[in-house]
């Protein structure tokens, strides 16, 4: 006879099949009768039971976002490491290290690449290698993984190339879980490099977050179809580039087999055989590791630098304009204001007489190349201007693939001198206002032998005349003066230069000498002319209106055949051709000023 198990409260009954055959009967009919009774339920009491079970659900989710709030305080934190910063950060969080470690163990930071290994690989990264590090403590640690040490490109939020960050010595740390009694105090990572003492302690190491690849390209394609003129080279260099005035140089990390070692660049934007000793060169030097590069002892973060000379032929409008301050527009203009000059062959009287323009190029004192001793850090840096033709910009795939245009140029001059006039005065806008003409003078050669007779022709003419010499004024206020002017009308010379602060569809005159100067009166002011934007005109004067008639008899070569002149090279014309004067037929020259006139009524 079997005997039934004894059930009392609080105790747990012995099962067997048939009872938990018994108990599912009984769970499935409660099941039924919760049912129905469910079913039965007052409309009030269900909109209660409904609250109530909205308010778990609540506190579910508010318990969920909870936790989740409270792994990340409880999380590390990576720095942000700002170049050039000199707020300090550090690790709050006390780690501990090997106990195997001896105590006389240095705890002075070691410098140590992220590791590799060849065999990782996942479907994201591709074949590519996976670049990790990971840094442990005893209540967290974190992992951080890069796509490719060479482009930079990684997944570790918070992290660009190049930053360090404190993290245990994986070498110091034998077996898992077991730590020193004692530890020693861990270094912080300053974010100017430097590093303190922490309190809490751990021996660490740095981790150097791969810097991008160094490279190096050089426009040494001198040859300009259509034009004599040799171009200058010029280098752009990325990655670890250091400027090092003290030795002129720039030296840039890349590897060996690209090396440009021995290249040196006069970053002067005009190239002919007379520059040599009139600008100063600067070497080009590759090392294959930072560490073989001088010390940085100035960094400017992602800022670009500009390293151009003043040499030259500088002093002259024409050169500053041409040689200088077109091709700083062309090369600077698309940093916004954010890039770092370098001037070598440096003139303190030129860089004040064009500081509003300089200003307008560069948020940033220029460093004077020639007398600054520190090493300045960059990651993008420019050796040499480029340049197009003299006041010329043209729109090319490489030198020029924003477009920018001597009318942008003209742009920037107003704004930097204050100009008000960006057109010139139409016929008949103002009834009985004439429009202004300036005859910019001359003291040396090519001057205007009959200039006052010029001027009372073009007053009779309809003109309202002033006469100046560019030299009268400071360079602000001739550009006033010329922009306040509807025609400009000069000799061949560096006074065309001028015609860079005209309005837009002013008109300009030129007067070409005799000695077959039509190559580069067009070439040199009438093509540039119409690309600003410029109504222009040539007077050619006759063998009769120039003062060479006077020094030369009627069958030297000045006369027969001009071109011979020419091809015996610069120091020849200049000698000859360049320094006549020329006095005006009146007859002759009375139409052209009637043509400026049709021309300002358009």
């Amino acid at each position: 006879m079997a005997i039934p198990p004894q059930h009392s409260r609080g105790s747990r009954a012995i099962t067997t099949k048939p009872f938990a055959a018994v108990r599912e009967r009984k769970s499935r009919l409660n099941y039924t009768v919760a049912a129905k009774n469910l079913g039965k339920l007052e409309p009030r009491q269900l909109a209660l039971r409904l609250r109530q079970l909205a308010a778990c659900l609540l506190v579910l989710v508010a318990c969920a976002g909870a936790a989740k709030l409270l792994s990340t305080l409880l999380s590390p934190r990576v720095p942000w490491i700002e170049p050039g910063s000199r707020a300090a950060s550090s690790w709050d969080r006390r780690a501990n290290v090997d106990a195997d470690v001896p105590q006389g163990h240095s705890t002075s930071p070691v410098l140590a690449k992220s590791g590799s290994d060849p065999s990782e690989s996942s479907p994201e990264l591709g074949e590519e290698k996976r670049h990790a590090f990971h840094l442990s403590f005893p209540m967290f640690s974190y992992s951080c993984m890069f796509r490719n040490p060479e482009s930079g490109t990684s997944k570790c939020p918070g992290l660009r190339p190049g930053h360090l960050l404190p993290v245990v010595d994986p070498e110091l740390r034998r077996k898992e879980g077991q730590y020193a009694s004692s530890p020693e105090s861990i270094p912080h990572l300053e974010m100017d490099g430097s590093y303190s003492k922490s309190p809490q302690s751990a021996t660490v190491a740095e981790i150097e977050v791969p810097k991008p690849k160094g490279s190096i390209s050089c426009d040494d394609k001198t040859k300009d179809e259509g034009f004599p003129y040799a171009r200058p080279i010029v280098c752009k260099m990325s990655g670890d580039v250091r400027i090092a005035p003290g030795s002129s140089s720039v030296i840039l990390t890349m590897p060996l087999y690209q090396s440009a070692e021995g290249r040196r660049v006069r970053p002067y934007a005009r190239h002919d055989d007379s520059l040599p000793p009139l600008v100063r060169e600067v070497a080009i030097k590759t090392v294959a590791n930072g560490s073989d590069a001088p010390e940085c002892s100035v960094r400017h973060g992602d800022i670009p630098a500009v390293v151009f000379s003043v040499g030259g032929y500088t002093g002259n409008f024409f050169h500053d304009m041409s040689d200088v301050l077109i091709p700083l527009y062309l090369t600077s203009f698309q940093f916004k204001g954010r890039v770092q000059f370098f001037v070598t062959d440096y003139k303190q009287w030129w860089v004040k007489k064009y500081k509003p323009i300089l200003q307008r190029l560069s948020r940033y004192d220029i460093v004077d190349f020639d007398s600054n001793d520190d090493v300045h850090c960059f990651h993008h840096v420019i050796l040499g201007l480029l340049r197009d033709r003299d006041l010329i910009i043209r729109r090319h795939r490489t030198r020029n693939p924003k477009g920018h245009s001597m009318v942008g140029f003209k742009r920037l001059l107003r704004r930097a001198y204050g100009l008000r006039r960006d057109r010139p005065l139409a016929l008949g806008e103002n009834p009985g206002k004439k429009p202004r003409m300036l005859i910019i003078s001359r003291r040396g050669t090519r001057r205007l032998l009959n200039l006052h007779q010029v001027e009372a022709m073009a007053t009779l003419v309809g003109f309202d005349v002033t006469v100046s010499e560019a030299r009268d004024n400071g360079i602000k206020r001739f550009a006033e003066t010329v922009n306040s002017c509807d025609v400009l009308v000069a000799v061949h010379g560096a006074g065309l230069t001028n015609q860079v602060f005209l309005p837009a569809r002013a008109v300009v005159v030129q007067i070409v000498p005799w000695g077959g100067m039509e190559w580069m009166a067009t070439n040199f002011y009438g093509e540039p002319a119409r690309g600003m934007g410029l109504r222009y005109l040539e007077y050619r004067i006759t063998g009769e209106e120039n003062s060479l008639a006077g020094r030369y008899p009627r069958d030297h070569a000045v006369f027969r055949d001009p071109m011979a002149i020419h091809a015996q090279g610069w120091k020849a014309l200049a000698e000859v051709v360049m320094t006549q004067d020329v006095s005006l037929d009146l007859d002759r020259f009375r139409p052209t000023l009637l043509r400026a006139l049709d021309l300002l009524q358009d």
